[in-house]
């Protein structure tokens, strides 16, 4: 190891623990605990992931717990956090090493790596966090770090770039410190070689960081720009009780497969692009949702635009108009019977206080609760 990589590894442990962050999950070396982390920070903030954290591990304090727990409780666990796959396939892979291996997760890269969910830099992030395996846990944070300290100018959007920085990491990684290295490098991506505002004059490294000596920290790393996410139009439908359901919200479930599988939402619709959402007025508008409704045997009267909303996901970007509708049938409790006998789809009447049990994505909860909270309002 020459010694600009030797220099990176000394100083860069020293800094880490002399200033490592208080995590919940670095407070032992729990790989289940390390296992949740990882998979709850994919895609999201330290800050944001701790309280779900806890309440996750209060929930589903072993890995036995979380194998038997039923679906439904651990989608509503994770509720807001998105990225829902990852709670499938944790909760998958929990099954899978309570049969396989007794509940404990192995200190083995090749068991590990077969675990449903679980990528190389999870893989990599298990076995050298909680077991202090020389694996190197490559993410988007240390590809950045070592782009710019060793002044590395190939994509990382490439495979082939990621496996040659995995090398890299793991030569770095001293004896016996492979725990704290790889959380040393993810911290310092995370705090101070940041993407756009990188702190380098308070970098433990900034001597030697030849990215930095050639005036290349905001060009590096090198990445190819992602497509951006296919714009979709829809129209949804906010159907307000009456009756025997006065003040509830009808809610379907999701298909069991796909985008958001088995969460429950507001009943909507695709507007297919020739119609589009800007330029069709909402007398058009409405006409069209009540078609898409009553073909799932919903009969409603749309009578009101109620708010426009928007939610990016990976790959879609939503822009969804939502209407507020009424039910037609005489009893609305029929529209429920209806629809619960003649389609696979269950539809269900929502209170306020179901939406404590029932999984939403981010979108439709925040779209329920700030009619309930409106609606409370007003009534008061």
């Amino acid at each position: 190891m020459n010694e600009q990589k030797r220099y990176f590894s000394r100083e860069l442990l020293i800094w880490y623990r002399a200033n490592r962050r208080d995590l919940p999950w670095r407070r032992q070396q729990n790989p289940y605990y390390t296992w949740v982390s990882e998979i709850m920070l994919q895609q999201t903030r330290v800050d944001t992931v701790i309280p779900y954290f806890h309440r996750f591990l209060e929930k589903f304090p072993t890995v036995e717990a979380l194998a038997d727990a039923p679906e439904e409780e651990v989608l509503k666990a994770w509720e807001g956090l998105g990225y829902y796959s990852r709670a499938r396939n944790l909760q998958a892979a929990a099954r899978e090493v309570k049969e396989q291996y007794g509940g404990q997760v192995p200190d083995d890269k090749q068991k590990v790596s077969s675990l449903k969910g679980v990528g190389p830099y999870t893989t990599g992030a298990i076995m050298s966090i909680a077991f202090n395996r020389p694996v190197p846990a490559v993410d988007g944070n240390v590809m950045r770090v070592l782009s710019r300290y060793f002044r590395l100018h190939d994509d990382i959007a490439k495979p082939s770039t990621r496996v040659n920085i995995e090398y890299l990491a793991e030569e770095l990684i001293p004896e016996g410190c492979a725990s704290d290295f790889n959380q040393a490098l993810m911290e310092l991506g995370a705090l101070i070689c940041t993407p756009k505002s990188p702190a380098c004059l308070i970098c433990p490294v900034m001597e030697h960081c030849a990215g930095r000596i050639a005036g290349e920290e905001l060009v590096l790393p090198i990445k190819t720009k992602a497509k951006p996410p296919k714009p979709e139009q829809r129209y949804a439908a906010l159907i307000v009780g009456t009756g025997a359901h006065a003040g509830k919200v009808l809610v379907r479930q999701r298909p069991a497969t796909g985008l958001l599988a088995r969460m429950w939402e507001l009943p909507h619709m695709l507007v297919p692009k020739q119609a589009g959402l800007i330029g069709m007025n909402d007398d058009a508008a409405m006409d069209m949702l009540r078609g898409a409704m009553l073909s799932e045997g919903v009969q409603v009267k749309p009578y009101e635009r109620w708010v426009d909303a928007e939610h990016t996901f990976s790959h879609i970007h939503w822009r969804m108009r939502v209407f507020l509708c009424e039910p037609l049938a005489a009893d609305a409790a029929s529209i429920f019977k209806q629809v619960a006998g003649d389609h696979e789809t269950e539809y269900r009447w929502i209170s306020p206080e179901d939406m404590e049990q029932l999984a939403f994505p981010n979108l439709f909860l925040k779209l329920i609760n700030d009619y309930f909270k409106t609606s409370l309002q007003t009534i008061g």
